[in-house]
């Protein structure tokens, strides 16, 4: 399925400001806003945490399967996708983060 396709079967983000991703010491490493251009980033992280409690390698690499058509776009231009760019870390790695969310 397409990108597009996927959000739409997601969970809703309508009560959600951001959410963070928190290293293995409890520190805000990245923030993703309820903002235009960030939504669907927004979105998918938010499934992922809800289903798996982190963002771990599991959960990345079912990231990657939602961003269908942008990961491999991702995977052609580093830098250019970065909430991307981490999944494909944390799979490379093994580090994962813990998930926060602040309400809106």
């Amino acid at each position: 399925m397409a990108f597009a396709d996927n959000l739409r079967q997601l969970p809703a983000i309508t009560d959600i400001a951001a959410l963070q991703l928190l290293d293995e010491n409890g520190s805000v490493v990245a923030e993703i806003p309820n903002a235009p251009g960030k939504i669907g980033s927004l979105t998918i992280y938010h499934a992922l945490a809800l289903k798996h409690g982190r963002i771990d390698a599991a959960a990345a690499a079912e990231g990657l399967q939602l961003f269908a058509e942008h990961t491999e776009d991702a995977k052609a231009r580093p830098g250019a996708h970065p909430n991307i760019d981490r999944l494909l870390e944390v799979i490379a790695t093994g580090k994962g983060y813990a998930v926060q969310t602040t309400p809106a």
